[in-house]
């Protein structure tokens, strides 16, 4: 058996959370820097990351990349949390993003996402990018599920 991809495990300096990391620091998640999530009592998985300095624009707001990265993880930590597939054996199909509002650096942004749709191969996901009450930015996108090894 292989190493685990991904690393998760209770918070400690966040009640309720679970940290949500590559095992290989070297891989691309990593420039998001921390992350953590949580299913929500709505059934709606919650992934949230700090924004700092390197995730901003020459605005100081949270870069449109920086954001749109942040989308494409969360489609795959939600449908984790939502046990639907094993991390990083999966690839995103589309995604559609919104831009609405700006997010502010040093404030947690969060995903919120909901599971539209599964199928056999695909899962059909949308959600909310948002800091309090402020929405940055909606999004939805399709994932297609590993097949079976043969």
């Amino acid at each position: 058996m292989s190493a685990a991809r991904f690393l998760s495990e209770p918070d400690p300096e966040n009640p309720g959370w679970h940290t949500w990391a590559l095992s290989d620091s070297t891989r691309f998640n990593s420039v998001l820097g921390k992350m953590i999530l949580r299913l929500d009592p709505d059934g709606q998985a919650r992934i949230r990351m700090f924004p700092a300095h390197i995730h901003s624009n020459l605005s100081n707001n949270v870069h449109g990349g920086t954001t749109l990265a942040f989308i494409d993880v969360s489609l795959f930590a939600a449908s984790r949390l939502f046990g639907l597939i094993d991390p990083g054996t999966s690839v995103t199909l589309d995604l559609s993003t919104h831009f609405i509002g700006a997010g502010k650096v040093d404030e947690p942004l969060d995903a919120v996402v909901e599971l539209l749709r599964e199928t056999g191969r695909l899962l059909f996901l949308r959600g909310l990018i948002v800091q309090g009450d402020h929405t940055v930015a909606s999004f939805a996108g399709t994932i297609r599920k590993p097949g079976k090894a043969a």
